[in-house]
């Protein structure tokens, strides 16, 4: 049985905000947001004033009188007053891209001024498609946590993610959270952020990765200090025992069969490091990087053939009978 809080974060997870740059939920965010709406606001208007002028001309010459025009004689006063006009509207254009450029300039100052605090480190790497989550708390092996897709940490605390991919560009991005980081195989990329309240908000890769670019998203969810460290002491615990004969036989199918060659399961012998952990994979909203609510119809049909779901995944279709997957499923549901 989850607990409360365990069970609130589950419901956040199930309705997650929208993924946007306009809802921010920490200051990085903030400070992109302001500086967006200000370009927005100052493009919107010169786009205005030039078509306002352009709709004039036009209007202008359709007043006209049809014919032929008369030769055209330049008029001094005409001409001066034209050159003031270029010369102001010259002027203007450099001192609002001039605003632009400083408001840039003092954004990226601000977004970066965390790097400088303790922050919490968790390591994010980027695969075809999902995104493998580490928490290495320092050196200590026996607190680390390996988990997929959800990044949990706790509110109003600076938060270092440490990325790089595994195979192609990736980019991380969450919108609410912070503009986005590219992860490039070979180099590692740091992003520090806070957020504010405890919350979920989707993110997703934002660099064209193949064919399943598109269904490569992941949650953060910020917490309370409390819930956060209940949700950190729980993933340090190995796989539970099955509590039932058709899990106990469903771990025996895992085991035999080839998952324990790509997974881990901690507490078992399964140590595959080629796909996500699966220690407490039930905990989680979704399965196959935010593609799918976490259920036992939704993960029945992913076990038995994720290439229907997500072509071109690495995960393979696993053929067995149906009391084998049954059992399968009955196991992986207990990997709170």
């Amino acid at each position: 049985m989850l607990c409360r809080s365990a069970r609130l974060s589950m419901a956040l997870l199930a309705f997650p905000k929208n993924q946007t740059p306009l809802d921010p939920a920490g200051p990085q965010a903030r400070h992109i947001e302001h500086t967006f709406l200000l370009i927005f606001w100052i493009t919107s208007i010169v786009y205005a004033i030039v078509i306002a002028v352009l709709a004039i001309g036009v209007l202008r010459a359709r007043s006209r009188e049809a014919g032929i025009p008369a030769p055209f004689t330049p008029d001094p006063a005409v001409e001066k007053k034209a050159a003031r006009i270029v010369g102001g509207a010259l002027i203007a254009t450099v001192i609002l891209i001039t605003i632009m450029m400083v408001s840039s300039f003092v954004t990226s100052h601000r977004t970066a001024a965390l790097a400088d605090q303790p922050a919490l480190r968790i390591d994010v790497y980027g695969h075809q498609w999902w995104w493998e989550v580490v928490y290495p708390n320092g050196a200590a092996p026996s607190r680390v946590i390996h988990t997929a897709n959800e990044i949990h940490v706790p509110a109003n605390t600076v938060i270092d993610i440490h990325g790089t991919s595994r195979d192609v560009i990736h980019s991380f991005w969450a919108p609410n959270i912070h503009g986005k980081k590219d992860l490039l195989p070979g180099y590692e990329n740091d992003l520090t952020f806070k957020v504010d309240s405890p919350g979920v908000w989707r993110g997703q890769c934002a660099e064209y990765c193949g064919m399943q670019h598109a269904q490569m998203a992941f949650d953060i969810v910020a917490q309370s200090p409390d819930e956060f460290e209940a949700w950190y002491r729980q993933q340090l615990k190995p796989a539970a025992d099955p509590s039932s004969p058709e899990a106990e036989r469903g771990r025996t199918v895992f085991l035999s069969q080839a998952c324990s060659l790509c997974h881990t399961i901690r507490g078992t012998i399964a140590g595959g490091t080629a796909a996500p952990d699966l220690t407490h994979l039930a905990s989680r909203s979704t399965i196959a990087a935010g593609a799918l609510k976490n259920n036992v119809a939704n993960l029945t049909a992913w076990v038995l053939d994720a290439q229907k779901i997500k072509p071109g995944c690495r995960m393979p279709p696993n053929l067995m009978n149906s009391t084998d997957l049954n059992d399968l499923i009955a196991y992986l549901e207990t990997l709170q």
